[in-house]
């Protein structure tokens, strides 16, 4: 339900939790090495290419069951992220929110003004997964992740 306050329109969100803080970087191996140095964290080395999203991305986590930190790696000239790291140098680009319900989440946060940037695809990092990208009206960059597969039939 929608409730107008001041002319502003509240629509609930259900974030689960912050998966993961996404980095882009220029080459995975060495980045994964300094931020594993640099945060003490723990990477099992594991790369995972999407052609989908058009990246090389892997996992590092600080702490067992805390939100993981995800380096994205471009794939290819025409890969979202490389005029990101061609422009910025790279550097941290999105927050990654688990939601239990992937659609519903975006009808919310569109009502609230944000633009859906990239409709739901399955993610190979995520074991098949659906997300989805979003900007809101303060331009910060937002994965939606599925907390479990939808039933897709």
């Amino acid at each position: 339900m929608a409730a107008e306050v001041t002319g502003v329109s509240h629509v609930p969100h259900h974030f689960v939790r912050l998966h993961h803080v996404g980095f882009v970087v220029a080459e995975i191996e060495s980045a994964a090495q300094s931020f594993q140095k640099s945060m003490d964290a723990g990477w099992d080395g594991r790369i995972f290419l999407d052609p989908l999203q058009k990246v090389r991305v892997t996992f590092l986590a600080p702490r067992p069951g805390e939100s993981q930190i995800e380096l994205v790696e471009p794939l290819g000239d025409d890969s979202p992220v490389r005029k990101f790291l061609a422009e910025k140098g790279g550097g941290l680009h999105h927050l990654c929110y688990e939601v239990a319900d992937l659609e519903a989440e975006l009808v919310a946060l569109r009502a609230r003004g944000s633009y859906i940037m990239k409709r739901p695809k399955p993610a190979v990092a995520f074991d098949g997964r659906l997300i989805a990208w979003i900007r809101t009206p303060a331009a910060l960059l937002i994965e939606l992740l599925e907390t479990a597969p939808a039933n897709r039939g």
